[in-house]
């Protein structure tokens, strides 16, 4: 091995707290998938001047909402789970609607369009071919009032205005890559309790609150599972925690704002009659008999025009 490589390695375990030898070279690769993420999410978040717009915004029918972009998540997220798709799929389009809605002024009348259509670009970006399903399949069972042709519109307005970028680096990447960085670094044997489908589940929480939209995906996601680490008093794995942290330019303030706010999140959901993102009972059950009463796409009426010019100045 040369010395550069040697070097790499050795900055590898020091930028992390390796441990062990064996690992190193596993956590140098970790490192540096974290690393190319880190420098992409800037190009992939919400402009926070739009979001500030739509969190002053007054119900009045004409303007949109948090509450109405919150209720439009919880519709992707049990859409999601009707469908059986990935967290990916749900996480992605959570991260395209509030990119959008950061850029254009939407009327809530679109909402349910637009949403659909960054729900149908997520699913086609992660879930293997054969499951993505017609867009009229998609438009019936979500009981929307637009046509296909008002979808594959939209969707091509979204795709215009995020220049193309579909599949960036997502909170949900960030989740993955801190589990298994610490997995990697940490010997202690308790290490297996930071169950990553628990946290997956904490994160889709989250994901349905307008206001984890303000925050980075890599800030997030750390805060969750620094949440959880306190949690189970993991604090063997505290270490590791700090030093992903410093590795992220995650300064104290925001970790341990953004881990309260979760905190918050998460009692909320547990203490109220709201189901539980994991929970069964957030899907759709469709009998034949409902089935057979879902409005046909044919009969809607089109969606009215869709502004494309509407945009939040910087």
């Amino acid at each position: 091995m040369d010395r550069k490589r040697v070097g790499e390695l050795s900055e590898g375990r020091k930028m992390i707290g390796i441990e062990t030898q064996g690992a190193s070279s596993k956590i140098l690769t970790l490192v540096n998938q974290l690393n190319v993420q880190l420098e992409q999410e800037p190009k992939y978040q919400p402009r926070i001047s739009g979001l500030k717009a739509i969190e002053s915004a007054h119900e009045n029918g004409i303007r949109m909402t948090v509450r109405l972009r919150e209720f439009e998540v919880k519709d992707l997220l049990s859409l999601s789970q009707f469908f059986g798709f990935s967290t990916d799929a749900f996480v992605l389009a959570v991260s395209l609607l509030d990119r959008f809605l950061g850029l254009m002024k939407v009327q809530p009348k679109h909402l349910c369009c637009v949403g659909l259509c960054c729900f149908y670009l997520a699913v086609k970006a992660t879930e293997e071919e054969h499951s993505v399903p017609l867009a009229s399949d998609l438009i019936r069972i979500s009981q929307c009032r637009f046509t296909v042709s008002d979808m594959m519109r939209m969707e091509n307005i979204i795709l215009e205005k995020l220049r193309c970028r579909v599949r960036g680096p997502t909170v949900l990447d960030f989740l993955r890559l801190y589990h298994k960085l610490i997995l990697n670094c940490s010997s202690s044997e308790r290490k297996k309790m930071l169950n990553l489908e628990r946290l997956e589940s904490q994160l889709k929480a989250c994901n349905c609150r307008f206001v984890f939209s303000k925050t980075k995906g890599s800030i997030l996601a750390l805060s969750i599972i620094a949440l959880e680490v306190q949690t189970q008093k993991l604090h063997e794995l505290t270490e590791t925690i700090e030093n992903l942290q410093q590795h992220s330019k995650i300064s104290d303030h925001d970790l341990f704002h953004w881990r309260d706010r979760v905190a918050e999140c998460l009692a909320e959901y547990s203490s109220s009659r709201c189901s539980r993102p994991s929970s069964k009972k957030l899907m759709w059950i469709v009998s034949r008999r409902t089935s057979g009463q879902l409005h046909s796409y044919h009969r809607i009426t089109p969606l009215p025009t869709i502004p494309e010019t509407a945009t939040y100045t910087e």
